[in-house]
């Protein structure tokens, strides 16, 4: 059965990316990556994966491997939907810099300012805490565990609470999940944190500000102008029959997750394919221009993506060589990238670029992996990093990039 999974496998794959293959058929190093490819899937376990290589600011590379859903044997395409995870927190952020641009929002004014509850760290209570510290995790706002991941999590038809009143419960005082292991001990902008509840309750400021729920205001600003056809901010609003089904692996047993939404939603809500979010990662990759289209003026790009933490300015525990941030962008793998990546029950994406912004790689897997695991889904970002060194040097686009 294994080896008529993996005949299966190979024929899927070359039945959903021949123009790629049927452009390159000179190419023994795109074959080699194909192989790579397919051999760290099997290792793994991995179902379905979709990835694209952007270069010089312009898509050269996208495929799709294995499949989105198993038993159907529907392969998994670079424009196959899912969920992207903590992607989503560079969304918020490109919403948060446009509500800037339209001085609806100051990165460094007090978030009370704009809060219909006080939002106040109780071991620093005459601190302010600012949407720059949201955004750049410094705002010693805690996502307090296990409640954080065991209850904003909704499987199937279960709905999430309203964002909100859920960030009310959880930051005031006398709400029902309010605690204040919610809050670090350390004073706002003194120290890094990641935190999802952060980059929720930046994107809930927003709404406030702009009057417009983050799905309506990214359709109209960001998905509408890049013609991201397949990416949305809400389930109620994706087509399912294009989004993939999410995998959990554990040892060598494999089994579906039902689709899910979360209540923080600004954090990790949305729903993309691989050839979508490559159009988003190359405008701000370029100034906030993709083709005819801009989400953002240059100067805002330009505020959004530059390093926050300076010698004289950073968090206690960041050492700059290891680690810096933008608003929702920070640099990964030991500083040599920048970008985000994102995980969630079954999901696991990158979108990074090098320091340069020539070679970029975005990769989807529906498959969640052992903690062991894990860290070699890295190497399969190696691999494509690599092979877009190799496109570079041929500069030879080799897949449309519509």
């Amino acid at each position: 059965m294994k080896q008529l999974f993996i005949l299966t496998l190979f024929l899927a794959i070359l039945g959903h990316t021949h123009i790629a293959l049927g452009q390159i058929n000179a190419s023994p190093k795109t074959n080699a990556i194909d192989s790579i490819i397919v051999n760290k899937m099997k290792t793994l376990g991995i179902v379905g994966l979709g990835a694209a290589i952007i270069i010089d600011k312009k898509i050269t590379w996208s495929k799709g491997y294995g499949y989105a859903d198993e038993i159907q044997k529907k392969p998994f395409t670079a424009n196959t939907i899912m969920n992207i995870a903590s992607i989503s927190k560079t969304f918020t952020g490109v919403c948060l810099m446009r509500a800037v641009e339209m001085g609806q929002v100051s990165l460094d004014e007090d978030i009370n300012t704009y809060l219909p509850f006080k939002v106040i760290n109780p071991n620093f209570p005459n601190e302010k805490i600012t949407l720059r510290q949201l955004a750049t995790h410094t705002s010693s706002l805690a996502d307090r565990s296990p409640f954080y991941a065991d209850s904003t999590y909704f499987y199937g038809d279960s709905k999430p609470e309203d964002l909100g009143k859920f960030l009310k419960d959880y930051f005031v005082v006398g709400g029902k999940y309010y605690s204040e292991a919610n809050f670090l001990t350390s004073k706002p902008g003194t120290f890094r944190a990641y935190s999802n509840i952060a980059a929720g309750l930046a994107g809930y400021i927003v709404e406030l500000r702009t009057g417009e729920k983050l799905a309506e205001y990214a359709k109209k600003y960001i998905f509408g102008p890049l013609k991201m056809i397949n990416s949305s901010w809400s389930l109620a609003t994706t087509n399912v029959k294009q989004h993939t089904k999410l995998y959990s692996k554990t040892g060598n047993n494999v089994k579906v997750i039902p689709l899910y939404e979360g209540t923080t939603y600004p954090d990790g809500g949305v729903r993309t394919s691989v050839n979508d979010l490559a159009k988003f990662f190359i405008s701000l990759l370029n100034d906030g221009a993709y083709q005819d289209a801009r989400i953002l003026k240059a100067a805002t790009v330009k505020e959004m993506l530059q390093f926050q933490f300076t010698a004289l300015n950073k968090p206690e525990n960041v050492r700059l060589d290891n680690l810096n941030s933008g608003i929702f962008w920070a640099t990964k793998m030991g500083a040599t990238r920048i970008g985000h990546n994102g995980s969630d029950p079954g999901v696991r994406t990158f979108m990074l670029t090098d320091l340069n912004k020539e070679i970029g790689v975005i990769l989807f897997s529906n498959t969640s992996l052992s903690e062991s695991e894990e860290l070699k889904f890295f190497d399969i970002y190696d691999e494509l990093y690599q092979y877009g060194q190799y496109l570079k040097r041929i500069a030879k686009p080799i897949y449309p990039s519509n």
